[in-house]
């Protein structure tokens, strides 16, 4: 099948090509820089934010991915609206079979947060030109360079003593970013249930202080975590900004979800892509072995040559 992936080199986007192009289907990631994508598959110049782009950025294309959001501006909510809407309208005039998005767990009966609340927004608005859209709700997905992941992890190694907000004790049901490819690699070709949610999550419900101190333990810290009921979401943000080098405004929004319990509620998702989910300690540990791959491959791109040239 041949599939564009919008956000290709993205957190997500840029693991899910190459499993798409495993799994036999031809890849087509659209960027705003073909020109520098190095990824699998063939690029094509597309921004969700242009809508004039699409067109041609989707032109042949059976199915697509879309992994795209504005976490980092501060209008994210009225730009992923406007975005899902063109890119539903275009997808549809180029008689596409299917999107595929990744969305946001979240109890639809909760007071959701303007990030979950715009999570579900885009799935309707997806779907508005006709194309059956076929979403898979997450809650923290754990993996390299994924922005909650960085979060949990900055605060564990910069800070040996924490006083923490109160969303620490929110419940939450944290993912593998490899279990989230294969899910999204495995409903691709399902025939039944194209154009419905489906709620994705790894095998264990925890709080985020309990996620915070099995990081600690696998990398043998012992900071002291003391929750206390201060700090309100505002707080919170401008409290990571100071330990973390995550983006400020992405930071706020996710703080502002932390207070929303996610955790599966409908397993429906095991028996459609069915396979045994990675533990949140191996995912951890995987998280933290492709991190240090990464600086290791770094440093010995920048370091002298042993003849000095």
């Amino acid at each position: 099948m041949r599939v564009l992936v919008a956000g290709a080199t993205g957190f997500v986007g840029r693991r899910l090509a190459p499993a798409l192009e495993d799994a036999g289907h031809e890849v087509v990631a659209m960027t705003r820089h073909p020109d520098t994508y190095e990824g699998p598959g063939s690029a094509v110049f597309g921004d969700v934010h242009d809508a004039g782009s699409l067109p041609a950025a989707l032109d042949g294309v059976e199915a697509a991915y879309y992994l795209v959001h504005s976490l980092d501006s501060d209008d994210f909510v009225r730009r992923d609206a406007e975005a899902a809407t063109a890119f539903g309208v275009a997808a549809a005039e180029a008689g596409l079979q299917r999107i595929v998005y990744l969305g946001g767990l979240g109890d639809d009966a909760d007071d959701l947060s303007d990030h979950l609340r715009s999570r579900r927004q885009v799935e309707g608005l997806l779907s508005g030109g006709g194309v059956p859209v076929t979403t898979l709700r997450a809650g923290i997905v754990i993996g390299h360079g994924g922005i909650s992941w960085e979060i949990t992890r900055q605060l564990v190694e910069h800070l040996p003593a924490m006083v923490t907000p109160r969303w620490v004790s929110t419940r939450t049901q944290p993912i593998a970013v490899d279990d989230v490819i294969r899910y999204l690699v495995g409903v691709l070709t399902q025939p039944v249930g194209s154009d419905r949610a489906y709620e994705i999550g790894g095998p264990e419900v925890l709080e985020y202080v309990t996620m915070m101190r099995r990081v600690a333990e696998i990398e043998g810290r012992h900071p002291v975590i003391v929750p206390v009921p201060l700090l309100s979401p505002g707080l919170s943000a401008r409290w990571l900004s100071l330990v973390t080098d995550v983006d400020s405004r992405a930071g706020r929004s996710l703080v502002d979800s932390m207070v929303n319990e996610v955790v599966v509620r409908d397993g429906a998702i095991r028996e459609v892509v069915p396979f045994e989910p990675i533990s949140y300690d191996d995912a951890v540990r995987r998280a933290l072995a492709e991190r240090a791959e990464q600086a290791e491959a770094a440093a010995s791109a920048t370091a002298p040559s042993e003849d000095g040239e």
